[in-house]
């Protein structure tokens, strides 16, 4: 088999799972790294002559169990495949492996003016090609969308080796139908993603950064509201509530918890970045915000204390977190509703969110100590928030992928003929079912 092949019991227990619960825990049979395309399409033939599934990873770091092991599957990790091809600045697109870390890429495009927009908070190890499996989004999606709205072609190898090229070069194209925007976020199940020919922005003359703090997350999510009816679109405008906040403190020594029980971080860019922070200054002070115009130190650190805001785990809680999404005009009810679920299953609750798009990560926990009950109570706590979710128009994922750990939860968000039509669509890809099997759609039930 091409490329370097490993079944050494450390690596087929590094490269077992990413970071996302583990509901099946399975080793591989082999961890296999290509060096190229035809390696990959050596690989996949001998696999689907043997029937022998194929989980792509890229760096890991997903979030819902999209790279887990499968029984008897070999893992395909294409972190040596990691060449920035081609960046054209006049065309404004870019073409990379799948291995290249975003933060490499993004340091490549600032050389021309120019940056790949979609920033996952875990941007400086994840790969692009990993961006693409799950349609990543991050901080800089209020205004320049997730993964997806920035990938223009692509190359992948099909299940049985086959390389094809979907998209085009161009930012326009409608020729047939749009399987580059079907493989973005299919997770690995249609495809082996091997080239990706990427959109380029701008990188902003200016940027303006403002920290608004509330008295609580709910005041702070009506100033949401109160900035989309002044028409200003941030770049980026997080939520963090108050016990969010406490946690950033104690582990960064920060002191966020003492100036507001909620926090908006917000920048807006380009060159109309001065009269728009303006116009968000006007609006959140009318609602009670406290605002304070931050320097580039300053920005750039509350940037990154939101993008650990989720927390490490921790010995003495057990946490359960999520990536809802709901309408932005929903916002404020569903926090609301979230603390309404937290209160009545007496579990603790933490609210952080990529507010400018109604992207939220709820994390609820309780100590170790709370007795067996306690991890019923999460359980119902987090279905709860589920269902509430997709009450509110809402779904069960806006950013990290369906994967191993949320299957349970798409029928409750689609139905069984767009359920079963996902399946007729993964057969006409994947006839043997070996490329991720288990993952991203719900399987049929075999009589």
């Amino acid at each position: 088999m091409p490329g370097r092949t490993s079944s050494a019991p450390a690596d087929l227990r590094t490269y077992s799972h990413d970071q996302g619960p583990i509901t099946d825990s399975a080793a591989p049979i082999a961890v296999v790294w290509p060096d190229n395309t035809h390696d990959v399409q050596t690989i996949l033939k001998w696999a689907s002559s043997r029937d022998v599934p194929v989980v792509c990873r890229g760096a890991g770091s997903g979030v819902s169990g999209g790279a887990h092991a499968t029984p008897g599957c070999i893992v395909l990790s294409l972190e040596r495949m990691n060449a920035i091809l081609e960046i054209r600045p006049e065309d404004e697109v870019a073409v990379v492996e799948p291995g290249v870390v975003n933060a490499d890429l993004n340091s490549a495009a600032a050389e021309y003016g120019l940056m790949f927009a979609p920033d996952p908070a875990s941007y400086r190890w994840s790969t692009i090609g990993g961006n693409v499996a799950t349609n990543a989004g991050g901080l800089r999606c209020a205004k320049y969308g997730v993964t997806r709205d920035s990938v223009l072609a692509l190359d992948v190898v099909l299940a049985d080796g086959t390389l094809i090229h979907t998209g085009h070069s161009t930012f326009k194209g409608v020729a047939g139908y749009d399987l580059t925007a079907l493989l973005v976020g299919s997770e690995g199940t249609l495809g082996v993603v091997v080239g990706i020919t990427v959109r380029l922005r701008y990188l902003p003359e200016k940027v303006q950064t403002l920290a608004a703090f509330f008295p609580d997350v709910r005041s702070a999510a009506e100033g949401v509201l109160a900035i989309a009816r002044a028409r200003v679109q941030p770049a980026i405008l997080e939520l963090l509530d108050g016990m969010t906040m406490e946690a950033l403190d104690v582990a960064h020594g920060s002191r966020l918890a003492s100036r507001g029980g909620a926090l908006l971080l917000l920048q807006t860019d380009g060159f109309g970045a001065d009269e728009e922070a303006a116009a968000v200054r006007r609006v959140l002070t009318e609602l009670g915000g406290t605002l304070s115009e931050v320097g580039a130190a300053e920005a750039a650190d509350l940037v990154e204390l939101r993008r650990h805001s989720r927390g490490d785990p921790v010995d003495h809680e057990y946490r359960v977190g999520e990536d809802v999404a709901v309408p932005k005009s929903s916002l404020v009810r569903y926090i609301g509703a979230l603390e309404d679920i937290a209160r009545n299953q007496a579990v603790h609750l933490k609210v952080v969110a990529h507010a400018g798009d109604g992207n939220l990560h709820p994390t609820f926990w309780v100590s170790t100590t709370d007795g067996p009950g306690a991890l019923v109570r999460l359980a119902v706590a987090l279905d709860e928030s589920v269902r509430t979710a997709l009450e509110f128009g809402g779904t069960i994922t806006g950013e990290h992928g369906v994967g191993q750990y949320k299957l349970r939860w798409l029928p409750w968000e689609q139905a069984d003929e767009v359920l079963n039509l996902q399946r007729r669509i993964k057969d006409v890809f994947d006839p043997r079912g070996i490329l991720n099997p288990g993952k991203a759609i719900v399987p049929a039930v075999r009589e």
